[in-house]
């Protein structure tokens, strides 16, 4: 990941300080003192499904399928007697929906089996879950059972690594530091208000609205976009020289073949 990433974005940034990521968390969680995630749930259990159907899929996506499916399955017990194939109608139009129906399927049942259906609160018991991994399962500790972890998506990844906040090669290496050096107070929320920022602010390649962050007098990005974004380059327009050029060429080309054709053949009728 950190390889695309670094080939988009041409150079990493300097790290930020201390001082200036604490100011980074202060801003930001002024400007949204009480963040929440955006997919919809009622219960740990049903957050748990919405997070497993959100890998590489929008929470909007996500939102669609579920407010359909919540209604009529929304216990383990009533997803597994829902079954694969009926569970597959409601999340269709979700990335990967086959492969996250027998997930589901599955992860449900073992909450029967194992857990009595009720939605284990340690990441270690979440993720030996079908179909979840540890960003999963940092979500629902986070936001079911108000632990601070960091669930690294990739928004978070490229919100650390762009603006120095919290430079790594990999998902894992992104959360590590992030916990390192995330002021104690801001730890709870600090997951939402970077994957918000990294949403809506510190979009992807090409695409961040720099003039209009909050924190960019702290970001280490050198690449800062303005308002309207950079002008784009205007393509060449071939000269007059270049274009009589190209039309010789052609020509040359039309007169060789024309000199390898055969002579028309004639043919002599009887009494001419």
């Amino acid at each position: 990941m950190v390889a695309l990433f670094l080939r988009l974005e041409s150079s990493m940034p300097k790290p930020m300080t201390r001082a200036a990521i604490a100011e980074f968390y202060a801003i930001l969680s002024k400007g949204k003192p009480a963040p929440e995630t955006e997919l919809v749930y009622t219960d740990p259990y049903t957050l748990l499904v919405a997070v497993t159907l959100s890998a590489q899929a929008t929470d909007i996506g996500v939102n669609k399928a579920t407010a359909r499916l919540f209604p009529v399955a929304n216990t383990p017990a009533q997803i597994v007697a829902l079954g694969e194939e009926k569970l597959g109608e409601y999340i269709r139009t979700i990335g990967l929906w086959r492969n996250k129906a027998k997930n589901v399927i599955k992860l449900s049942q073992m909450l029967l089996d194992e857990y009595d259906g009720e939605v284990p609160d340690s990441r270690e018991a979440l993720e030996k879950l079908p179909g979840v991994g540890r960003k999963t399962a940092n979500v629902v500790c986070n936001v079911a059972f108000k632990q601070p972890t960091i669930a690294v998506d990739t928004h978070i990844f490229r919100v650390g690594n762009r603006t120095g906040l919290a430079i790594g090669k990999d998902v894992l290496a992104v959360e590590k530091r992030l916990e390192k050096v995330t002021p104690s107070e801001y730890m709870m929320d600090a997951h939402h208000w970077l994957i918000l920022h990294g949403r809506y602010i510190c979009k992807a390649i090409g695409d961040p609205v720099c003039w209009r962050c909050p924190v960019a007098h702290l970001c280490n990005y050198t690449k800062k976009t303005p308002e309207g974004g950079f002008p784009k380059k205007k393509a060449k327009k071939a000269t007059k020289k270049v274009a009589k050029k190209s039309q010789r060429k052609s020509q040359k080309k039309t007169t060789k073949k024309m000199a390898h054709k055969p002579p028309l053949k004639t043919t002599n009728k009887a009494g001419s």
